[in-house]
């Protein structure tokens, strides 16, 4: 039994970076381009005041695209002109791995997220919404702008930066605050913007090093700078901010109890990615998984002839209980008397069919909108 689509070629995660004025956006955005793990971000800027990147000044320039080094890109666009800017950049010649869409100060971020899931450009996938929110300013922002609840609520990652200033005390308050919008969000604290770029994107599967000419790139530029920087956070420290979890299984995984777990997954876990082996459900494919927030999506891949039969998944997140996710999702595991019920049978095959109509849902069919 083959119930899947073709496979597609890879698609672009695109990741929305909202908050209000001052909260530190583009501060973090420019974290992002030191820190880009060999990656070519496409920045996407929705604003048309100046906006800072590092030496860059984009003033204004509505459709202008400008080089940022090492095949990164930035657009600053009216946000009517998303999709047009998203074909631009995800054409084959850009060669990008990520791209980022800094939302203006007062933008309404939920409208930008419905935007990228009505898209039917077929080379992009929803990135997770990002939530950057002055911690030391908390209050003050939140009675100038009450709508940013709003924003929290839909928000996949809220990251509390310039915690530094805002002491620990004032921490735990803010977290409440952000529970109390009904944000089943994970959150980070960060100073200066400072976040694992892994927790936003994967390292590039095609490193700088393999280019035969490249220009200088801000890792290249600010190499000694961070050396000598005492006060730069180390790659560790980063991480500690959040958890990583790996669950391998070579047995195959029940669909119905799969979807049923990533239909109540817990607070704080913002994302989900790896590949799942569904067995009989499914014989001839191994499924990619990527879930950010509420956000999932499946593609089904044909396994190769000599490739292990396995399921392997990585799951990431703050405030998260890493052995009971383990216990959770070895749950979801087939058991041994389905296993066994493999043999051709009419009856049998319309069962596996009907098992994979909770995971079929969530795979992309040409045309559909997500």
């Amino acid at each position: 039994m083959n119930p899947s689509s073709p496979p597609r070629s890879r698609q672009i995660p695109v990741i929305v970076l909202a908050g209000f004025l001052g909260s530190g956006k583009t501060t973090l955005l420019n974290h992002l381009l030191r820190h880009r793990a060999g990656n070519r971000i496409g920045v996407i800027v929705n604003d048309f005041g100046s906006i800072e990147i590092d030496a860059m000044t984009v003033s204004g320039q509505v459709g202008s695209t400008v080089s940022l080094g090492g095949g990164c890109l930035c657009c600053a666009v009216d946000v009517s002109e998303l999709d047009t800017y998203l074909e631009t950049l995800t054409r084959p010649a850009a060669r990008l791995d990520v791209i980022v869409i800094e939302a203006s100060g007062l933008a309404e971020p939920q409208e930008l997220v419905r935007m990228l899931l009505a898209s039917d450009n077929p080379h992009i996938v929803y990135g997770g919404l990002v939530e950057v929110v002055d911690a030391a300013e908390f209050a003050a922002t939140r009675e100038r702008h009450p709508e940013i609840d709003r924003h929290l609520a839909v928000a996949d990652l809220v990251v509390l930066n310039k915690t530094d200033r805002a002491g620990d005390a004032g921490l735990p308050h803010i977290r409440e605050a952000v529970a109390a919008t009904g944000s089943t969000a994970a959150v980070v604290p960060a100073t200066y913007g400072r976040i694992d770029p892994e927790l936003l994107f994967d390292p590039a599967l095609r490193p700088d090093s393999e280019e035969k000419a490249r220009q200088l790139t801000f890792e290249d530029l600010y190499l000694e700078e961070r050396a000598a920087d005492a006060g730069e956070e180390h790659g560790d420290h980063l991480h500690a901010a959040y958890e990583s979890i790996e669950f391998t299984s070579d047995v195959p995984m029940s669909p119905r109890r799969l979807m049923g777990f990533l239909d109540s997954r817990p607070e704080g876990l913002y994302r989900i990615k790896g590949f799942v082996d569904f067995g009989a459900g499914d014989t001839g494919n191994r499924y990619a998984l990527h879930a950010v927030g509420r956000f999932l999506r499946f593609a089904p891949q044909p396994w190769s002839r000599a490739e292990p039969r396995l399921t392997s998944l990585v799951l990431i997140g703050s405030g998260i209980d890493a052995e009971a996710l383990r216990k959770e999702l070895a749950d979801c595991r087939e058991t041994a008397q389905a296993q066994r019920e493999t043999a051709p049978d009419t009856a049998q095959d319309a069962a596996h069919e009907r098992s994979m109509w909770g995971v079929l849902r969530y795979v992309q069919q040409p045309g559909d909108d997500a």
